[in-house]
């Protein structure tokens, strides 16, 4: 793991991004035509090609969805580094989460650029007719960012409020 802030931030962020850019290739390339399930492990892992021009869970705001996301991303984007800028070296978790975001937000706004189609999604899974909405590797990386930077935010909150012991 770097051993510096910018290192283990930009080496994380970047690794998401191209991550998240190979997979999609290779999906758009290999999963056609889109739409089409195909399955991985049984019907609960499957690999479908879907352009998403939303947003998490299907939020979409009509025609003009594509360059409100991709002012919302930017406005995010704004957000992490300020974040980013105030997060010491020691908060190595904060840091990592802040990059894990950062870089999903980055994939997704890529696709969002590139195209009107929207993003590239291919991860379907689900039991049945019971399908989470499917997701890329962006999605993942922006969710267990998030998820790790509301765990760290209150982790450090409980440490903060803790009653000390002085002996």
């Amino acid at each position: 793991m770097p051993r510096s802030k910018p290192g283990l931030f930009w080496g994380v962020a970047t690794g998401v991004v191209f991550a998240d850019a190979f997979t999609k290739m290779i999906a758009a390339d290999r999963l056609l035509p889109a739409y089409l399930p195909r399955p991985v492990l049984g019907e609960g892992v499957r690999l479908t090609l879907v352009y998403n021009p939303g947003a998490a869970f299907g939020l979409h705001f009509g025609a003009q969805s594509r360059w409100i996301f991709v002012g919302l991303t930017l406005l995010a984007l704004i957000v992490l580094a300020r974040l980013y800028l105030d997060t010491p070296l020691a908060h190595r978790v904060r840091l990592l989460a802040l990059a894990l975001v950062t870089g999903g937000a980055v994939g997704n706004l890529l696709d969002r650029l590139k195209s009107s189609r929207g993003v590239v999604d291919f991860i379907d899974l689900g039991v049945g007719a019971w399908r989470w909405p499917t997701f890329n590797v962006a999605d993942m990386a922006v969710t267990t960012g998030a998820a790790l930077l509301g765990w760290f935010l209150w982790y450090a909150d409980e440490r903060a409020h803790a009653p000390r012991i002085h002996g």
